[in-house]
C-alpha cells in the first residue's frame, strides 16, 4: 500500500510518477466530498502537490467535471478537454467516488488501495448541505448581498486563487485593487504570498448574522467562521475557515490556505481561498 499523505484536507497516494487524491470522508459505505469541496478544489490540490514534489504540470487533459478557468487561475496548468489538437502529456481521471487521479499512462495498471479508515458523514448533515448548494447554484436564486459579476470574478481570480500581492515600493498589496491610498494606480498583481500566515484575530458570525450569500448553507453549518491574518511578507487579509475543518482558531495560530468552493452566484461555483490550521 501506498504511503497516504494528509494534504491540503485531502488524502493522496503516489505511484511512481501517477498521483491518486481523495476525500478524506465517507457516506453510507462509499468516498463523498465535504462541505466546500469538488473535483476542481481536489484538482486543485493535487496539482499543488506535484509542483512540491518537482513535476511539472502545464497542461493536463480532463473531462468537463473540473472548472477549467478555476484551476489555471490557482496554478497556472491548462485544462484540455481531450477534443483539442494539441494532447497533454498528463491525464486527470475522474473517479466516480470523489476520487482523482494524475497519470502520464493509461496503460499502465495503477497500485493504488486507499485508506480503509475514514470519516463518516453524518447522512442528514450532508443531505441538507448538499440541499442548500442545490438550491443556491439555482439561475433564480438571487443573493441580496454584494453582487460580483461573473467577468469581475474571473478578472481577479488569478489574484485570489493565486495569492499574488502587488508590489508598491518596498510594501506588497493584497487584496488586489485598483488605487492606492493618494490614487495612484498600482502594478497588476506578480509577487507571490507565502501560503501560511499568523492569525491576529477571528470572529464566528451567526446563521442569523452570516451575510446573504451564506443564509442557504450557514443554518446548516452553524454559522460561518473567519479568520484575520498577517502574512510574513506583511499584508493583512480576511479568509473563511474551511468548511471541513473542525477548528477553532485562536490568535496567534499559523494556517495555510486551500481553495474551496466560497459561494454560488448566477448559478455558478465562486472558488477562492479559506483557512485550514497548520499542524504542529
Amino acid at each position: 500500500m501506498s504511503e497516504v499523505i494528509q494534504w491540503q484536507g485531502y488524502l493522496a497516494m503516489f505511484d511512481q510518477d501517477a498521483l491518486m487524491i481523495q476525500s478524506p470522508f465517507s457516506l453510507d459505505g462509499a468516498i463523498a466530498f465535504g462541505s466546500d469541496s469538488d473535483y476542481t478544489t481536489m484538482a486543485i490540490a493535487g496539482l499543488h502537490l506535484l509542483t512540491s514534489r518537482g513535476f511539472q504540470v502545464t497542461s493536463l487533459t480532463s473531462i468537463a467535471l473540473v472548472n477549467a478557468d478555476a484551476v489555471k487561475s490557482a496554478t497556472g496548468t491548462e485544462v484540455l478537454s481531450g477534443e483539442e489538437e494539441h494532447q497533454s502529456d498528463w491525464n486527470l481521471l475522474v473517479g466516480e467516488e470523489a476520487t482523482l487521479v494524475f497519470t502520464k499512462s493509461l496503460e499502465r495498471d495503477l497500485a493504488f488501495h486507499g485508506p480503509s479508515e475514514l470519516e463518516a458523514l453524518d447522512a442528514l448533515f450532508a443531505a441538507d448541505i448538499a440541499a442548500a448548494w442545490e438550491a443556491e447554484l439555482k439561475s433564480t436564486h438571487v443573493s441580496q448581498g454584494a453582487y460580483v459579476s461573473e467577468a469581475a470574478y474571473l478578472e481577479g481570480a488569478n489574484a485570489r486563487l493565486g495569492l499574488l500581492a502587488q508590489s508598491k515600493g518596498e510594501s506588497l498589496i493584497w487584496p488586489p485593487r485598483q488605487l492606492d491610498a493618494e490614487g495612484e494606480r498600482i502594478a497588476a498583481p506578480s509577487q507571490p504570498l507565502l501560503a501560511s500566515a499568523t492569525v491576529e484575530s477571528w470572529t464566528k458570525l451567526s446563521a442569523a448574522g452570516a451575510p446573504s450569500e451564506f443564509a442557504l448553507r450557514a443554518p446548516v453549518l452553524g454559522g460561518i467562521q473567519t479568520v484575520f491574518v498577517r502574512f510574513e511578507q506583511g499584508p493583512c487579509g480576511v479568509f473563511l475557515v474551511a468548511d471541513d475543518e473542525q477548528y477553532e482558531p485562536e490568535i496567534g495560530d499559523s494556517v495555510s490556505f486551500v481553495v474551496r468552493r466560497i459561494y454560488a452566484q448566477e448559478g455558478l461555483i465562486r472558488y477562492g481561498m479559506k483557512a485550514i490550521p497548520i499542524q504542529s
